[in-house]
Parts: C-alpha cells; sequence; structure tokens
C-alpha cells in the first residue's frame, strides 16, 4: 500500500492510532504498549501532574519528545475558563500549541459540555492553539467547531473508559460524511474490532486509552490495536460491497449438471 499519512494542521503521521497515557500500572508498561502499538501521538493530562516539584519525575520525563508528538490535553477542566488556563499552562511546559481540549463538568459520567467546548475552542484558537476537541457525537456541535477552526473534531464511541464500545456509529458516520477535517473516535473503545469498525466507516484516526492500559498485558493490546486500525483504513480504502440478498461467489454460467 502507498503512503497513507494522518495528517494533522500540517504535520503528517503514520499511525492512525492516538494513545493517552493515563491508568497504567507503571511507567515501564506504559512505554511497552506505546512501542508496541506504532503510536505517534501521545495524550498527556498537564493539569493532573505534579510540576511544583522540579525534581519529582513526571510522565513527561519519561516519554521521548523526540519520537512522539505529546498531545497535552485539559484532561479535569469542568469550564470552559479552566481549560483555557490548563492549555496556557500546558503551552508553557511543553513549548508546543497542541491541545486535546476536553471541558467535562459532571465527574460521574464524564460526558463532555458543548456549550463549554465551543466557548474554551473559540478562546483557544483566538490565542493561536491548534485544538483537538473531544465532544459527543453531535454532527451540528462538529461541523460548527471545524467551521470555527479546529484543526480535528472527536467524537467519543461511548463515555470515557467504560469499554462499552461504539453507541454512536450513525452520528459518527454523518460526521465522517460531512467534515474536512479528521475525525478522531475518542473514547468507550473496549477492543481492537472497535477501532477497526470506525476506521472502515472512514474515520481517520482513534484514541485508546483505558482499554491498552487496564488489560491484562497492555503491550499485546497495543499491538493488537494497531493492527486493528491498519485492517480497518486498508478495509476503507478497498471499498467495501454493497450489502445484499444472497448470491453465489462462484460463476453460475459453465456450471455442469450430471444425472
Amino acid at each position: 500500500m502507498t503512503y497513507d499519512p494522518l495528517v494533522i494542521a500540517g504535520k503528517s503521521f503514520s499511525s492512525r492510532l492516538m494513545t493517552g497515557t493515563g491508568k497504567h500500572r507503571s511507567s515501564q508498561q506504559l512505554l511497552d504498549s506505546v512501542v508496541a502499538s506504532g503510536t505517534e501521538i501521545i495524550t498527556v493530562a498537564i493539569g493532573r501532574l505534579n510540576l511544583d516539584d522540579p525534581d519529582e519525575e513526571t510522565l513527561l520525563d519519561v516519554l521521548d519528545w523526540d519520537r512522539y508528538q505529546i498531545l497535552p490535553n485539559t484532561a479535569g477542566a469542568r469550564t470552559a475558563e479552566q481549560a483555557v488556563g490548563i492549555a496556557r499552562l500546558a503551552r508553557e511546559v511543553t513549548g508546543s500549541d497542541w491541545i486535546k481540549l476536553e471541558v467535562i463538568p459532571e465527574p460521574a459520567h464524564l460526558l463532555p459540555d458543548p456549550v463549554g467546548s465551543y466557548e474554551a475552542a473559540k478562546m483557544l484558537i483566538h490565542e493561536g492553539f491548534t485544538v483537538l476537541p473531544y465532544i459527543h457525537a453531535d454532527p451540528v456541535l462538529a461541523m460548527k467547531l471545524e467551521d470555527l477552526g479546529c484543526a480535528t473534531v472527536m467524537p467519543l464511541g461511548s463515555p470515557i473508559g467504560s469499554g462499552r464500545g461504539v453507541h454512536t456509529a450513525e452520528e459518527i458516520a454523518i460526521i465522517i460524511e460531512q467534515s474536512s477535517v479528521p475525525v478522531v473516535v475518542d473514547a468507550g473503545l473496549g477492543v481492537p474490532s472497535d477501532a477497526s469498525m470506525v476506521l472502515e466507516m472512514g474515520a481517520d484516526a482513534v484514541l485508546v486509552n483505558t482499554a491498552i492500559a487496564q488489560s491484562e498485558n497492555p503491550a499485546l493490546m497495543g499491538e493488537a490495536f494497531k493492527l486493528g486500525v491498519e485492517a480497518g483504513r486498508k478495509a476503507y480504502l478497498a471499498g467495501r460491497i454493497p450489502v445484499s440478498d444472497a448470491s453465489p461467489s462462484s460463476p453460475q454460467e459453465a456450471l455442469a449438471v450430471t444425472a
């Protein structure tokens, strides 16, 4: 297959699998799963790191910044204002304008706030950030965020960390159809077949954290998601057959009839 890069804000990536850094049992399991997954974009919750003690090792010290695109996120922000504050801190710490935007006001269900996300995105884009917003699978909001200037839209498949798979396939399909920026399915994926399914639909990438980090073997699961993403993308490019009634797969014209 010819080179088929994922392009976000003018930057090209070979992998269509983004990974997170939360919930890993150890730094070594994190690193092993990252390598096995082939990911090139890794999210880090800047607001949840202890940055007050320069002698304390954080995830930012563990990851190879030359090898990966570090994507700070605003996890923990309940309002647009909090998200903007975390994004500004992330830019100071990482020197990067890239930010994964999360505004989640209610911790029980962890569903993103559409109004807060839009308000924060508007402020951050005005300040020169490259914004990748995490949203519900809302086609109207996705289009409004694209029109605002977001670099991607990142609709959820199901609630964060739930492993329930893709419950929003119809809405994601609409978002894919109408979007001209990359569509990254984020949250709720439980197994590689979930990732393969949305890539087959035409999604540009997925972001996976809990399904890898909390599996019994994170490195093996990271590799499995890598293969699922690759299979889904190839299937999408190959073009599936139409769904139809049963039909024979062998030619019928020369079928010999014997007594």
